[in-house]
């Protein structure tokens, strides 16, 4: 009795935590919201200027063909395959950790996309014309590739979201009542698709969540690498590379884990999730992101000696701008910031706790932005005739758009949690079900344990 007590209690208790955002968002929401709106708003203003003035009001010119929004389009759409990939991989190894951070993770990959594509027509002088990749598509162009995978993975992307959602909708349709205006109620019933929970509907929804997690690998895999061909399939010295694909599919991996951290990190403290998002969750998120890490470091030391030790004069001019020419600077703080320092925080006993961890994803997150900076601009102004080198102007209007589009992460994550529940309610209880720890602590030491 007692037991069932308890067990009630903390079923009450879950429910709670997983709605509090859209009953309770907390003191903080509005100013937060109005003033990562304000940053939204202005890069709507920098992009109307840019729709009437030209490109070059953004920096770009003759020397600089390529500037700050294609490393935006690499990096943020990046980011989302890092999160899909996180809640795919844990969901197909049925890692029992997985159920608290596999919502976020997977709201994160939907918003990043949406952000992410955005700059795909961004950076286009005459945007009014993409409707010519409907009409008259050209398959030899990487930009049809790259339209067509973008496209695709934004479809599965917003699938793989909505699936595990269903039961919880239905749980809202049918436990929030009079809490919930009418416009709720009417949205709860449809995104519910008449869920009931009966056996036959489980087994299909599980089997539907499988395979979408199976189908979302290869699918955020083709789109990273499509990305890639795009820079590596130019005979431009610095991207003319056989690596390019896996390597910009490992720094996607590692981004995304690395902002899944944060981002867990952020909301566990606005809605208070401590008793069920622990320690454990982000130590093994940290180890994931290390790993990648490491694997990116060995990426960036295969394409800098062999670009250096046997290529042409002109990549070999590539390596010597950034090891200790004019971006030097920048090459550097991406490697200690970016990789070493988040390497050294996530594994050393030390500093195994939330706040080194959080840390260690905010350092990778800004350093793989600086890393997508260093894959686009010095190939982008090296002189193909001559020595003299292009200049790249960081103008009010690239800033505003590149503060913009990352304010709308968690702008877009924090009116995402007004209408869903911020925890897989169905996915914790049965893994609860399964004989999964009750409390914080406990959770942490079973993934220690695991690990």
């Amino acid at each position: 009795m007692v037991a069932a007590v308890r067990e009630s209690r903390d079923a009450v208790a879950l429910q709670e935590a997983a709605f509090r955002p859209m009953h309770a968002p907390g003191r903080w929401f509005w100013p937060l919201f109005l003033v990562l709106g304000a940053l939204v708003a202005l890069a709507a203003v920098g992009y109307g200027y840019q729709l009437l003035s030209g490109l070059w009001v953004a920096g770009y010119n003759d020397t600089a063909f390529y500037g700050i929004y294609e490393a935006n389009l690499v990096a943020f759409i990046g980011v989302s395959y890092g999160g899909a990939l996180v809640s795919a991989v844990l969901r197909l190894t049925n890692a029992r950790w997985r159920a608290p951070v596999t919502r976020m993770a997977e709201g994160m990959a939907l918003v990043s996309l949406l952000v992410g594509a955005a700059f795909a027509i961004i950076h286009l002088g005459r945007p009014e014309r993409i409707w010519l990749l409907i009409v008259s598509p050209q398959a030899a162009s990487p930009i049809v590739w790259d339209a067509i995978a973008i496209t695709t993975y934004l479809v599965a992307t917003l699938i793989f979201l909505y699936l595990p959602l269903i039961p919880d909708m239905a749980f809202a349709r049918d436990r929030l009542g009079p809490s919930a205006n009418r416009l709720q109620r009417v949205f709860y019933r449809l995104a519910a698709a008449g869920w009931q929970g009966t056996p036959a509907q489980r087994r299909s929804l599980n089997w539907s969540v499988g395979a979408m997690a199976v189908l979302i690998i290869p699918l955020a895999i083709t789109v990273h690498s499509v990305l890639a061909w795009a820079f590596s399939m130019t005979s431009r010295p610095g991207w003319h590379s056989t690596i390019f694909g896996p390597y910009f599919v490992i720094g996607a991996l590692y981004s995304g884990v690395a902002l899944v951290i944060v981002v867990v990190a952020a909301f566990r403290k606005a809605y208070r999730l401590e008793p069920y998002i622990g320690l454990g969750h982000f130590v093994s998120l940290a180890r994931i992101m290390a790993v990648l890490g490491a694997v990116y470091l060995y990426f960036t030391f295969s394409e800098l000696l062999t670009a250096a030790y046997t290529a042409s004069h002109e990549e070999a001019s590539i390596v010597a701008v950034l090891l200790e020419g004019s971006w030097a600077p920048l090459f550097w703080t991406f490697m200690v910031g970016g990789i070493f320092v988040p390497l050294a925080l996530s594994l050393a006993p030390a500093t195994r706790k939330v706040r080194y961890l959080v840390l260690a994803g905010l350092l990778a997150v800004v350093g793989m932005w600086l890393k997508r900076m260093l894959i686009t601009l010095p190939p982008a102004t090296a002189p193909l005739i001559g020595d003299v080198w292009g200049t790249v102007q960081l103008t009010w209007v690239a800033i505003a758009l590149t503060l913009g589009a990352t304010a709308a992460i968690p702008l877009g994550l924090m009116i995402l949690f007004r209408f869903v529940p911020i925890l897989a309610l169905h996915e914790m209880e049965e893994v609860d079900a399964e004989g999964a720890p009750e409390s914080a602590h406990d959770r942490a030491v079973a993934v220690e344990g695991v690990l």
